[in-house]
């Protein structure tokens, strides 16, 4: 069966798209792009495959479809920006089987320009064709919540921009069959920038309440108590959680571009949360002294490596930090998640936990990192000789909270 939609890059953004096309009917391809990739039951693969769903691996292919979506992963490079190799890998994949007609969306986190100065001229270098003229071009930032069951493409309104007011709605026809809500951008740096005004807003936030914490505990205030107040207010609050960092696959963007103006307060939002893994392993050390115990030589579970909640994703996870900072203190360090069997840190294993209680009781001091739907915060409480929870899930005086 010829498929209607290509999806290329199989990652965080592109697999849950197919999912959606594939549930509104639609023919799809998948294309991978690199290593990286979504990870589905069998079940769903079944789903997917009897819905129209089908992988290719003969880059051919893409020419064959009316509308191809580039939702390669653009992780973060050395100097913290979005590393565009792999969407450059995609674009002259495309352009090679580029057919006139075709609409051609981007949904890759980038920087605003991006798809009109980086994307365009290889697209257009590699096809012989002209954006705007001979295909559509269009921008369309990711709008995926991991692990969130209430929210759905359905139900997400789709912001559309493209380079030209055809590349639009030609892009806007294709979306309205898979949400009830389209949103046309002036542009594509407009759609682009959505995506910057979004992430940052989400880092700036934990931000603030990260350091909102570290106040907290200076003042002997239970934070959790001060959000759980502060969230009745009907109107100017958004209530944002403390954690132990913070992970996924959104780059918080400081620069405007490349070489460009910086946005103050998204770099200080970004050393704010970097500094936030060294926050939890000082109040592990501090807790431990407290009890009449070194770090050197203690015993550390953690909980959940994860970087969200019910996910088998370590993307950026501050995990990984926090052990390897306690292994630099001489502390011995396991871990136990339930979606990770097995873990390392710089290509050393970390020793997985199989007995949960046994392991906590055994533990000189067990720390919460993900709060994932398994874990019973009351019985753990009990069993742990230390917990620390970096997360607010425990019941009240039942640990020490971050």
């Amino acid at each position: 069966m010829p498929a209607d939609l290509a999806v290329i890059g199989l990652g965080p953004y592109g697999l849950p798209l197919a999912q959606a096309a594939v549930a509104a009917g639609i023919a799809t391809l998948g294309y991978r792009t690199g290593p990286e990739a979504g990870s589905l039951s069998p079940a769903e693969l079944r789903r997917m495959l009897s819905g129209g769903f089908r992988p290719a691996t003969d880059p051919a292919e893409l020419g064959r479809v009316r509308t191809a979506v580039i939702c390669a992963p653009t992780p973060p490079d050395a100097d913290g920006g979005p590393d565009l190799s792999q969407l450059e890998t995609a674009a002259r994949t495309l352009a090679g089987h580029l057919r006139p007609h075709t609409t051609v969306i981007l949904e890759s986190p980038v920087y605003p320009g991006t798809t009109e100065t980086f994307l365009r001229p290889l697209l257009e270098e590699g096809s012989g064709l002209r954006a705007g003229r001979d295909f559509h071009l269009a921008y369309s930032p990711s709008r995926v919540d991991p692990g969130n069951r209430d929210v759905t493409p359905a139900t997400t309104p789709k912001v559309i921009g493209g380079l030209t007011p055809a590349c639009t709605e030609s892009a806007a026809a294709f979306y309205g069959r898979l949400t009830d809500k389209v949103v046309r951008a002036r542009g594509l740096r407009e759609a682009e920038t959505v995506y910057l005004l979004e992430t940052n807003y989400r880092h700036v936030n934990i931000a603030l309440v990260n350091e909102m914490a570290v106040l907290c505990n200076d003042l002997g205030v239970d934070l959790w108590d001060v959000v759980r107040c502060a969230e009745t207010k009907p109107f100017g609050f958004q209530a944002f959680r403390p954690g132990p960092g913070v992970g996924g696959h959104s780059v918080p963007q400081d620069m405007t571009a490349p070489g460009g103006r910086g946005l103050r307060m998204v770099e200080l939002a970004r050393q704010v949360n970097d500094r936030m893994p060294g926050y939890v392993v000082q109040r592990a050390a501090t807790l431990l002294n407290e009890h009449g115990k070194s770090a050197r030589g203690a015993r550390v579970l953690l909980l959940g490596v994860t970087y969200k909640p019910d996910l088998a994703d370590l993307q950026g996870t501050p995990a990984r930090e926090i052990a390897l900072r306690l292994r630099e203190l001489g502390a011995a360090v396991s871990y136990h998640d339930p979606y990770v069997p097995s873990w390392s840190v710089l290509d050393h294993p970390v020793p997985r936990a199989d007995a949960l209680y046994e392991a906590a009781a055994d533990a000189d001091l067990t720390i919460l990192l993900q709060q994932h739907r398994t874990y019973d915060l009351q019985g753990l409480s009990v069993k742990a000789q230390l917990l620390l929870d970096t997360r607010g899930a425990a019941p009240m005086g039942a640990a020490h909270r971050l």
